[in-house]
């Protein structure tokens, strides 16, 4: 199979076409989960990467009116994707260090001498 300039063959592009579809059925399977009323704020804020300034300037919200809606369309996203609200199970509240096992900190100009 011949080639292109950038070395993509006719499968590569049929995967990417696939990939496309693919892409474009999932974000639309989130935004009907997401409903009607979020699935715009969503786009904005994921997609076109909007300002949470210039969407309530844009849809004349009161300020801080975008990010109380937009907590509620990231809510309704992640109960879509199965994502918890809060962290869950053995590592949750332990506190983890870089530190090898029973390693201590030091302090610059602190002296181990025991007298």
């Amino acid at each position: 199979m011949a080639q292109s300039r950038r070395g993509a063959t006719g499968d590569g592009v049929a995967a990417f076409a696939d990939a496309v579809i693919g892409a474009k059925s999932r974000l639309a399977a989130a935004l009907d989960a997401a409903g009607a009323e979020f699935a715009g704020l969503l786009l904005d804020v994921c997609c076109f990467l909007k300002k949470l300034e210039v969407i309530e300037r844009e849809r004349r919200w009161p300020r801080r009116a975008a990010k109380v809606v937009l907590a509620l369309a990231l809510d309704r996203l992640a109960r879509h994707y199965g994502i918890a609200v809060e962290a869950r199970g053995p590592a949750r509240g332990r506190t983890r260090a870089w530190q090898a096992p029973g390693a201590r900190p030091t302090i610059d100009g602190d002296k181990d001498d025991a007298a």
